[in-house]
């Protein structure tokens, strides 16, 4: 059986919109000469990118760049919590092993 990847399928949106709202989305993807569905997910496309940015893009003056800098480099020792932490086994690591297993291999579409 051969593996599909996650970029071969298409996922489908239905939406319900006002009539204005539509017929606004419309004449602005006609100013770019694209059909609307086309419009509407490159304009979701660039919002999503924006706000995923905003939550992992971030701006420090010098000082403050070389105070996290110099914490990133010398991160404090691990207390007992954290290690007692990271000795276990997640719930998706043990999920994810089965899941290649009845796969053959195969690694499952969302990764």
């Amino acid at each position: 059986m051969a593996c599909t990847s996650a970029a071969d399928a298409k996922g489908r949106i239905n939406l319900r919109i006002e009539t204005g709202s539509h017929q606004l989305i419309g004449d602005a993807a006609a100013v770019f000469g694209k059909m609307r569905t086309e419009f509407m997910v490159e304009s979701a496309w660039r919002q999503t990118v924006d706000v995923l940015l905003n939550q992992r893009l971030f701006t420090l003056d010098s000082e403050r760049y070389d105070a996290f800098m110099q914490a990133f480099d010398n991160p404090l020792a691990p207390g007992p919590k954290l290690k007692a932490s990271l000795r276990q086994t997640l719930g998706w690591q043990k999920w994810t092993t089965r899941r290649i297993i009845l796969n053959r291999g195969c690694l499952p579409r969302f990764l």
